[in-house]
């Protein structure tokens, strides 16, 4: 474990390699979080291990990014992007292709580690030293463009699988739910609106149905944090307003970044919009003050 003369050293190396520009988070915070890893030897992946506690968002914000860039050769997909979510705000991500969207949630999810800059999850979780497994049992939960869920199994198996205890896929359709997982499968099913479909394969659900069971199992995680990549992408005018709906009630419980491009879509769910470019933000505030933006029309809207 991290002892504090460890703590110490490492805060004081940091500090020495800091910028003249004070990051938002200060020393002592990086201390504390620093403290919440395992540094020793026995580890074989050699990535420092959290230990098995909540993120600590006391602060009031869930996830840090800072002074963040990404190298792929020589092209620069995020440029000294320092970006910050509050708990439980449902913050929508736009831009044109090519902004560094993608590579932002690569980054978050561990996917792709920053060239440079921090992460943090809360004041608990650096989530540059974590691996993927690592940072989804953290409590970060990501859904991507295509669904992927198991189109043979029935809507309900593949809640179970999602479940945290299932480790086999046998094992979890033979086994007793506990009343945790029983309630939580409940609430889940209520949650996406597939409580009468829960014996029909999964291959048999339409495309917006698909996504709302693959944003169920992540709520059979129980994420704090929830990604979500262009979730209404093909989907039918009732289907959008339906996910808009759940995302709404998500945001009751759960942190949600939603990259998206239906203007529409983002209208009705939004109450802060960034908007990237080359990497960079290029403006933050309401859908309203960001259509409004001459950079912002100029790289993206067009008109």
């Amino acid at each position: 474990m991290l002892n504090n003369h460890l703590s110490t050293s490492l805060v004081s190396k940091l500090s020495s390699n800091l910028p003249n520009k004070a990051p938002k988070r200060s020393l002592a915070m990086t201390a504390q979080a620093l403290d919440e890893y395992d540094y020793d030897d026995d580890h074989s992946d050699g990535l420092s291990h959290p230990k098995r506690r909540g993120a600590d968002f006391s602060h009031g914000i869930a996830l840090y990014l800072e002074e963040v860039s990404v190298w792929f050769d020589s092209f620069r997909a995020l440029n000294n992007l320092s970006l910050y979510i509050e708990e439980g705000e449902l913050r929508c991500i736009i831009g044109p292709n090519g902004a560094g969207k993608t590579t932002l949630m690569d980054v978050i999810t561990g996917k792709t580690r920053p060239t440079e800059g921090s992460v943090f999850f809360g004041q608990t979780y650096n989530l540059a030293t974590m691996s993927t497994e690592q940072i989804a049992e953290s409590g970060i939960g990501r859904k991507f463009q295509k669904p992927t869920v198991f189109e043979n199994f029935s809507v309900l198996d593949n809640l179970l699988l999602a479940a945290p205890k299932d480790k086999r896929v046998m094992g979890s359709l033979r086994r007793r739910l506990d009343a945790d997982t029983r309630n939580t499968l409940e609430a889940t099913l209520e949650q996406i609106r597939l409580t009468d479909k829960t014996r029909l394969p999964a291959g048999l659900l339409s495309h917006g149905q698909k996504q709302w069971l693959e944003i169920g199992m992540l709520l059979m995680q129980s994420p704090k944090l929830i990604l979500l990549d262009e979730p209404v992408a093909g989907m039918t005018d009732a289907e959008t307003e339906h996910t808009a709906e759940l995302c709404l009630r998500l945001k009751q419980n759960h942190t949600l970044i939603v990259v998206e491009h239906d203007m529409s879509f983002i209208d009705a769910i939004s109450e802060k919009v960034t908007v990237l470019a080359q990497g960079a933000i290029l403006a933050e505030g309401t859908l309203a003050e960001v259509q409004e933006n001459e950079a912002v029309i100029e790289s993206y809207l067009g008109r």
